[in-house]
């Protein structure tokens, strides 16, 4: 089984080097991977995963199949013929789905490595499957723009997650952000200024919906979600829409979801798990909180009665879906169906379909691992919780999502995009029910990819973050003879 445990060292040295993962801390009970590698694998493999006694680690090919079950076999069982011990029983079940992990993140890590700094945007046409296009930058010069909306007088409202709320009109950044935005806006770590979203009625009542990490009482913060007209470079008759109270928020700056999207009379709004691994409590699965859940209301943030959970003791009624972890993405297609990518620990981002009343799992089920290497469950499917449609492992950091609707690039009329951070990948997934039928890198590696917008002019507009360096809003435009 040479070739399986190839896979799993390099898994293990693409991450972290083996003195680091040894000093990892176990938690739950389990080992982190690199002390169960040291015990049963590194006398015939050796410490560094380049071979000893037994060949190298490093290739990550599969003689006995390379899915997720039968490399947990071959961990499990071994090839005894082979010269390959099974360590069933030696191995807890999560442990192993940690190793498959590895496996995962290695093997994939070899051929793609995560991006350092990013290539300039490139000049010239850049062919895809179905299109040639080029990139164009819109304005620069932002401070990582979080997300971005259309107005009907022709301006860009932009989020810049240190707390602006910026203008483009005419081509033009403006220079004055917005004035008057909450003063609560917690701007740490993960914690900023996130979604901005024009209601689809803006010609006719004005509104713009913001959401923000709300700075609370002794270093506490939640998502909260506000709405508010523009008057004179200023956001003014402000609303709360989504807020709890700030004596239940939490002590963590990290996993607040924060995406919007309008369907009809309802807004739908993500909200993170709000803890990191060490830190969990299960709030996700709890149905008396609002963390780690998609939650339904009216466009003023009133709960729809026929919201699952609406009017029921102790839940809460704003609830549509629950058991997701840090969801970055929200998009409902023409069918009215709502889709959602969460980002997963270290493995195991999702996309998902949600539906109404239904558990996503998280903390679970997960095809991710802890930071630091250990399991965090030891399932990746339980009965009544919904697998994902794509899973990411190792992890692409997945953020916001887009169907397409507009008439400039008609081969990928309705299909969905997909933007990611940590990979800097701009994916296009078409998609047949919960099916995928095909799946295309469009590109890489020109910054953190933070939001995507069909414009009112067809073109297809990128929030993009760039490591070090200003963040611009970049449109694609259709090339001559694609």
């Amino acid at each position: 089984m040479k070739r399986l445990f190839r896979g799993v060292l390099a898994c293990v040295a693409g991450a972290w080097g083996a003195a680091e993962l040894r000093a990892a801390k176990a938690v739950n009970g389990t080992r982190d991977v690199g002390q169960v590698y040291a015990e049963f694998c590194s006398g015939c493999h050796g410490e560094d995963l380049a071979g000893g006694k037994a060949g190298s680690l490093i290739d990550a090919k599969w003689e006995h199949g390379a899915d997720d079950e039968k490399i947990a076999r071959s961990i499990l069982d071994g090839y005894p013929q082979a010269g390959m011990p099974g360590f069933r029983g030696a191995i807890r079940d999560a442990e192993v789905l940690a190793l498959v992990a590895y496996i995962r993140e290695v093997a994939t890590r070899q051929v793609d490595p995560q991006p350092g700094e990013e290539a300039g945007l490139p000049q010239g046409v850049l062919q895809s499957e179905e299109h040639a296009f080029r990139l164009e930058v819109v304005a620069d010069g932002l401070d990582v723009p979080w997300s971005l909306t259309f107005l009907p007088e022709g301006q860009i409202l932009v989020t810049e997650r240190v707390g602006r709320l910026r203008v483009i009109e005419g081509g033009t950044l403006k220079k004055e952000p917005v004035r008057g935005l909450p003063a609560t806006i917690l701007v740490r770590d993960e914690a900023g200024l996130m979604s901005v979203v024009a209601h689809p009625g803006y010609a006719e009542n004005g509104w713009i919906y913001l959401s923000f990490s709300d700075h609370g009482p002794n270093e506490t913060a939640m998502t909260k979600v506000i709405r508010g007209r523009l008057r004179d470079g200023a956001l003014v008759e402000q609303e709360n829409v989504f807020a709890i109270p700030p004596s239940d928020y939490q002590q963590s700056s990290v996993l607040f979801g924060g995406r919007l999207a309008f369907h009809g009379e309802h807004l739908f709004i993500s909200v993170g798990e709000r803890g990191m691994e060490e830190f969990t409590t299960g709030a996700a699965q709890d149905l008396s909180l609002p963390n780690g859940k998609i939650h339904r209301v009216y466009h003023d943030g009133s709960v729809p009665a026929d919201n699952p959970f609406a009017g029921q003791p102790g839940k809460f009624g704003s609830i549509w879906a629950y058991g997701v972890r840090n969801p970055q993405g929200l998009a409902i297609n023409q069918a009215g169906e709502v889709w959602e990518t969460e980002h997963g620990p270290r493995g195991g981002d999702e996309l998902n379909r949600i539906e109404r009343g239904k558990n996503y799992g998280w903390p679970v089920v997960t095809r991710g691992m802890n930071y630091n290497g250990t399991p965090v469950s030891e399932k990746k499917e339980a009965e009544g919780m919904e697998n994902p449609v794509i899973d990411w492992t190792p992890s692409i950091a997945a953020s916001q999502i887009e169907f397409y609707g507009g008439d400039k690039f008609p081969r990928w009329k309705g299909q969905l995009f997909v933007g990611s951070l940590a990979q800097q990948k701009f994916l296009r997934v078409v998609l047949e029910d919960t099916r995928v039928a095909h799946y295309e890198e469009v590109f890489k590696r020109l910054g953190r990819i933070r939001d995507i917008k069909t414009g009112p002019d067809g073109l297809i507009y990128l929030a993009i973050e760039r490591i070090g360096k200003p963040g611009a809003i970049v449109r694609m435009v259709p090339a001559e003879g694609g």
